[in-house]
């Protein structure tokens, strides 16, 4: 069994890759002033990133949990989110609203992917 942790710190690791899966750690908005569609469009960047940094992809997506502070915004998410996604190669997918760390966030999302 192979197991790697991807920019782990004191707290937690960005990604971890184990057996071919990446599982990675829940990812929120650096533009915490911008509305949920633009929030999330910056999360899916920032996921972007780090699975390039692990050679792999959002055509690998297995799983996606998205955490919305307030369900009024699943609309602006999903417009975010399926601008995003390619057709045909879509995750599993849960979406749920809960209290998120910081109020200024509006969406997480933590996905699992294939390397």
């Amino acid at each position: 069994m192979s197991l790697y942790r991807h920019k782990a710190g004191a707290r937690l690791a960005e990604a971890v890759v184990s057996n071919g899966l990446i599982f990675m750690a829940g990812q929120v908005p650096e533009n915490t002033e911008a509305d949920a569609q633009a929030q999330t469009a910056n999360v899916l960047a920032q996921i972007d990133a780090i699975l390039a940094e692990l050679d792999s992809s959002k055509a690998k997506l297995v799983d996606a949990t998205i955490y919305l502070a307030d369900l009024a915004d699943y609309a602006a998410m999903n417009a975010a989110w399926d601008a995003w996604v390619i057709p045909g190669q879509t995750p599993a997918r849960a979406t749920v609203q809960a209290k998120l760390a910081n109020p200024a966030w509006k969406v997480e999302i933590k996905v699992v992917a294939e390397r």
